[in-house]
């Protein structure tokens, strides 16, 4: 069923689009799912409804690069209603889910039902990333061709690594080929395995088995090895060292086509925030030493990290409410991912910060997916955040949408609230 979309008129915001480098008042004019003008209406206007944004913000919806939705086979940890709801209630209209579900997205039609599944809601874009090899095995190549018709946009491995670096050399080999991107999280299969804390003084206290930065580094060798061999594109997931992230800078340099992001709460967080066991911190990768997050941090400033994920994975009272070692890890995060990017601008004291922050979580990110989503061009989909910049907000279960709701920043008071969500041209979401 086609749902009529209407002519919109959003006035008085602060628009502000990275992808076009626009931060000014002026009103925005959508009709037909797209944006038609901003500045002045387009010939003949006339909006069916009109949302004075008037100490708002008016930016582009937000492309989250890493959303668990937990669809299928995991419905009791969440399931696509709960989560499109989260992904409306904190900006988000564009989500890229990772392959790791049950059964894994190895096969078409397992691709198709769940687009078919977020259609029918019609809010957020979902965007699925197809298996890299069958049942995430690390074994037989998927039919990447397949799966890239039914809708997947890069092949991931998840948390599962490739046991056989031929397997992997073959599977970018065959990506270069057809112009596909492979998602790699870098972790090495071995160093750090069952580990569940940064390794480090606090680790060792706490009597916590770790996982060492070499567990990154030597994968970040690996594979760019075999980006030199193959000339694959290769996009690296939550990246979590400092020293990680001078690989990635030096291989940037170098000219390899290679982009990277980080999760939200590895901007904010330590391993101290661990505190007495809390499961809530428990992550992979895990939270890192503070030099670690200072080099995030000011990565995120020269461009070597390249965009900010929520790395959204809801998990439920009985997988996370247990020791921390024996805790399921992951938290939510669609509902933060604004705030706490409005939190790492604001920390930073420059002028420029907002739209810096906006761009890691806009155009950037569109731009390693490779979507046309992330700005307010005339002519591109309608797809807009309007947010309080300065509305201060508490983080509570009760607040939050996600049928997940575990969070580090449980408690934490944020500024940032969303007031509207706009998909396709619709208001998904009003406060």
């Amino acid at each position: 069923m086609k749902i009529a979309r209407m002519k919109l008129h959003i006035k008085n915001g602060r628009v502000i689009d990275p992808a076009n480098g626009i931060d000014a008042t002026q009103d925005l004019f959508i009709a037909d799912g797209v944006i038609a003008a901003l500045g002045t209406a387009p010939d003949g206007f006339s909006a069916d409804q009109t949302i004075d944004a008037s100490g708002l913000v008016v930016a582009p919806g937000l492309v989250d690069l890493s959303a668990r939705l937990r669809e299928p086979g995991y419905e009791y940890k969440a399931t696509l209603e709960s989560e499109m709801k989260a992904a409306m209630q904190g900006g988000v209209t564009t989500l890229v889910c990772p392959p790791d579900t049950d059964p894994v997205l190895d096969e078409p039609g397992l691709v198709e039902m769940l687009k078919h599944r977020a259609r029918i809601l019609d809010q957020a874009n979902v965007h699925p990333l197809g298996a890299l090899t069958m049942g995430l095995k690390g074994q037989a190549l998927t039919e990447m061709a397949e799966l890239t018709e039914a809708g997947c946009i890069g092949f991931s491995q998840a948390e599962e690594p490739v046991l056989d670096t031929t397997v992997l050399l073959r599977a970018m080999q065959y990506a270069k080929t057809f112009g596909y991107t492979v998602w790699l999280r870098p972790q090495d299969a071995h160093i750090g395995r069952g580990g569940v804390a940064h390794s480090g003084p606090l680790a060792s206290r706490l009597g916590l088995s770790g996982v060492p930065v070499m567990s990154e580094t030597i994968a970040l060798h690996t594979i760019f090895e075999l980006m030199r061999a193959t000339g694959a594109r290769v996009h690296l997931c939550r990246m979590s060292s400092a020293a990680g992230l001078a690989l990635v800078a030096a291989a940037k340099k170098e000219g390899l086509a290679v982009s990277c992001d980080v999760g939200v709460h590895h901007l904010h967080m330590t391993d101290a925030d661990i505190g007495f066991f809390d499961p809530n911190a428990r992550f992979n990768p895990p939270l890192r030493s503070q030099r670690d997050r200072d080099a995030i941090r000011n990565a995120l400033l020269d461009g070597t990290v390249d965009a900010v994920c929520s790395d959204h994975t809801p998990v439920d009272d009985d997988e996370k409410l247990l020791p921390f070692a024996e805790a399921t890890p992951g938290s939510t995060g669609l509902e933060l991912l604004l705030a706490l990017s409005l939190k790492w601008a604001e920390e930073q004291k420059s002028s420029e910060a907002l739209s810096q922050a906006l761009a890691k979580v806009t155009v950037e990110a569109a731009r390693i997916a490779g979507l046309p989503a992330g700005t307010l061009s005339v002519g591109a989909a309608a797809d807009v955040v309007l947010f309080d910049p300065d509305a201060r907000w508490k983080v509570e279960r009760k607040a939050l949408a996600s049928q997940g709701k575990h969070t580090p920043f449980l408690g934490y008071e944020l500024a940032g609230q969303v007031r509207a969500t706009v998909v396709r041209g619709r208001v998904a979401f009003q406060r």
